[in-house]
């Protein structure tokens, strides 16, 4: 695994006190380093370094999964998920929606990763979910979507059946890994990202959708054998990014250990939605203490008004714009018998790039 991947891992799992781990000099970049370097560990997530291995591993695939999700996600945007050290921490250590998106989405790619280890057979501790109760009985129990449930309930008779993904074991290694370090804590910084933790794993575990096998004579489809089944990855990152950009703001309530929405006209954040408590800098110039690298360089897109046209994306100091040269395969031809031919054609690209 790339270092700079899984450097979002260790600076996830770090208390929100801004300490973290390390090796000489350098941050400590892998989650089973972690387990040996911090004796001090307890409950579940000491059991997770001491006596799954072959989890961890599992949890470092998550994180990136979750990276590249949010990387594309976010690949037009003035911030665009970058790995590189000196801006990601400095964006993690804030509160801002950037932060609570890549809290999520890392969140549900560690859900995600090991759910699909148990139904593929590669982890000891879990298996697939086997489900063998008659459908209606249980259909109302399952986290559903409204329209999975209508079909079902209205094409004839069902079985469960099949290994569908066991999503309530991913879930809960989820969050014992990666809420263990901030349960006892009660801040504003906590708070929020144990609430965005939470939506991440609930964007893969509520979503799930239903795959069926058809029984009977001739194909007649009278009998179906059913499970359940993850939805995509892109699924999850398109609901959550829809998330963050309606996030909510929030500030500390009264009693100290919850969060109310800063305005009173603002509705209250369901357990799907974002949130934040520190609003996002511009990111349009290099900024060491915000994490913002600028956007001086980066190509946009000069037709476009949404957030990667050349206008937005550059903050309006405007952009360059170049001819680039590139030699492609054209004309190919299939000659009898078995090959195939082609010319090399000159295509010209026109690049813009911020200034």
């Amino acid at each position: 695994m790339r270092p700079v991947l899984l450097a979002i891992y260790l600076l996830l799992v770090t208390p929100i006190t801004g300490s973290f781990w390390t090796v000489g000099s350098q941050m400590v970049m892998d989650p089973m380093l972690v387990c040996k370097k911090t004796r001090r560990l307890k409950g579940k997530l000491a059991d997770i370094c001491r006596k799954e291995p072959s989890l961890l591993k599992e949890i470092a695939k998550g994180v990136q999964v979750g990276t590249r999700e949010c990387q594309y996600q976010f690949r037009n945007r003035r911030w665009n998920c970058t790995t590189i050290r000196r801006s990601l921490k400095k964006i993690l250590l804030r509160d801002t929606r950037e932060t609570g998106f890549v809290n999520a989405i890392t969140a549900a790619g560690v859900t995600y990763a090991v759910t699909r280890a148990c139904t593929m057979g590669d982890l000891v501790e879990c298996s697939c979910d086997k489900m063998t109760t008659k459908g209606n009985n249980r259909l109302g129990k399952l986290a559903l979507t409204a329209d999975v449930k209508k079909n079902l309930l209205t094409e004839g008779e069902w079985e469960w059946g099949g290994c569908g993904d066991n999503v309530n074991f991913g879930f809960r290694k989820s969050k014992d890994f990666m809420d263990a370090p901030y349960r006892k804590r009660s801040d504003i910084k906590t708070l929020v990202k144990l609430h965005n933790n939470a939506a991440g794993r609930l964007a893969v575990r509520n979503f799930m959708t239903i795959e069926c096998k058809c029984h009977g004579l001739s194909g007649s489809c009278s009998v179906r054998t059913c499970w359940r089944k993850m939805p995509s990855f892109r699924e999850v990152g398109n609901r959550l990014k829809e998330s963050f950009d309606g996030a909510a703001k929030v500030i500390p309530s009264n009693d100290g250990h919850s969060f109310i929405t800063e305005g009173p006209t603002i509705k209250p954040p369901g357990r799907f939605d974002l949130i934040y408590s520190e609003d996002s800098p511009d990111f349009c110039k290099p900024n060491r203490k915000t994490g913002s690298l600028g956007t001086v360089g980066r190509r946009c897109n000069s037709s476009s008004p949404g957030v990667e046209g050349c206008e937005l994306l550059c903050c309006g100091r405007g952009y360059d714009t170049r001819i680039v040269k590139e030699k492609v395969n054209c004309q190919c031809r299939f000659r009898y018998c078995c090959e195939v031919t082609c010319e090399t054609c000159l295509v010209k690209t026109t690049v813009n790039t911020c200034r």
